[in-house]
């Protein structure tokens, strides 16, 4: 029996819900507010690059049945290769850790903001952004640990549902003529180059889709038990209606950026696009933003407390127990097992702290260490989906080669640049 369509594109919704957060909204807003609708372009190749990597990591776990993490620890792992599996534990492990508690304690922040937006009952704002941000992860954690990976995929469902209506229809009625439209999606050009036009530019592509967010759709497909090199048209249907929505949904928020004059920080911006949107939308066209603001926030905040667990799990495994043989399961993480649990309590709950306390030294750390996760992600596809005799048929064709190439170069000049200041 073939899969309904709905079933299909599932882990590339999960995907686009858990990829747009708050730090992409902010910087899609912001950068249109400064650049205008000359750098949609931008959001399109950042949302094709991920579409790429995304689609590396499918290719490798059905052709081997083994997880990224599992394929660098344990193909390699030998004598010859063992170093590079080193570094990459080495690099991953601390920026992963760390990418938790950031990340986390972002999205708390700003599921706290934007409720606080949507319902003004406290005096003071700050006291309302930490009351909302501990209750929105509070609901988070339970709706997982009470409905598990099925009332996960409807919420993650609905919600990308209502961001895509609120904010795609706030765009449409903001939406420039067809032919500036037509030239900011084609033709690559960053206003204000000797500015900061190219930092912005750079942010904006290197945002669309999130980071880790790419090694959570391996974790996904096995949860709906997709395995196999004969699912790999089905991913790529999967991924491509994924990153479409990423774009769209990017693209709205450069269009609905470059209408306003917004100011801020953080989640602070988001509030500033919306109050924006008010005097040409109403209070009416305020809210419906704010809304579907708090979907892209509230289903990030799911699907990253949903997954992060699975890659603990896979790292408490392979890297720090250093366990020589997989489970019998495959590439499919035990939700019922320890560090899966553990985990789960330890993202909804830490990252609170972010919420009080500001590590500004740990935050530069953890943004160097970052750099080079993109890189090093298409170095890691260029090796292991270049050995035919681990993928078979699977293995990288020259276009995808040329593309994860033009992948590492490009961030790995990001990541110098980053290194360097």
């Amino acid at each position: 029996m073939r899969p309904g369509f709905f079933r299909i594109i599932g882990p590339g919704i999960l995907v686009a819900a858990t990829g747009v957060g708050a730090g992409d909204l902010a910087t899609a807003g912001f950068s249109g507010s400064q650049l205008g609708t000359a750098i949609l372009w931008a959001v399109l190749v950042g949302a094709f690059l991920k579409f790429v990597l995304t689609e590396g990591l499918a290719r490798w776990q059905l052709a081997t049945g083994l997880t990224l993490l599992e394929g660098t620890a344990l193909k390699l792992g030998n004598s010859v290769t063992w170093p590079l599996a080193r570094i990459v534990g080495w690099l991953f492990v601390p920026y992963f850790l760390l990418w938790t508690f950031f990340v986390g304690s972002a999205l708390i922040s700003a599921c706290g903001v934007t409720l606080y937006a949507i319902f003004p009952v406290f005096e003071n704002p700050n006291t309302a952004k930490v009351i909302f941000g501990i209750l929105s992860s509070l609901v988070g954690l339970s709706l997982l640990l009470l409905g598990g990976f099925p009332l996960f995929e409807k919420i993650m469902g609905v919600c990308i549902g209502i961001m895509f209506l609120t904010v795609v229809a706030s765009a449409a009625v903001l939406m420039p003529g067809p032919l500036e439209l037509l030239k900011g999606m084609t033709i690559p050009r960053i206003p204000d180059m000797s500015g900061s036009g190219l930092s912005w530019t750079i942010a904006l592509m290197g945002g669309v889709g999130g980071t880790v967010t790419i090694l959570c759709y391996g974790y996904w497909i096995a949860e709906i038990g997709r395995a196999g090199r004969d699912k790999l048209k089905i991913c790529r249907i999967d991924l491509a209606t994924g990153y479409g929505t990423i774009a769209i949904f990017g693209m709205a928020l450069v269009i609905i950026g470059s209408t306003a004059t917004i100011e801020g920080g953080g989640a602070g911006l988001i509030v500033s696009l919306a109050d924006s949107l008010e005097s040409s939308l109403g209070q009416t066209g305020r809210w419906l933003f704010l809304i579907g603001a708090f979907g892209a926030v509230f289903s990030s905040l799911l699907g990253v407390w949903q997954a992060a667990p699975y890659l603990f799990a896979d790292i408490w495994d392979l890297f720090l127990k250093k366990t020589a043989t997989r489970r019998k399961t495959g590439a499919l993480v035990d939700r019922r097992s320890l560090p899966y649990r553990t985990y789960l309590f330890a993202i909804a709950i830490v990252p609170m702290l972010g919420l009080i306390v500001q590590f500004r030294e740990i935050q530069k750390l953890y943004a160097i260490i970052g750099a080079a996760f993109i890189p090093m992600l298409a170095a890691l596809l260029l090796i292991l989906n270049g050995r035919r005799k681990w993928v078979g048929a699977s293995t990288n064709r020259p276009s995808t080669v040329l593309a994860l190439i033009v992948i590492l170069l490009f961030f790995g000049w990001i990541a110098w640049r980053v290194w360097i200041h």
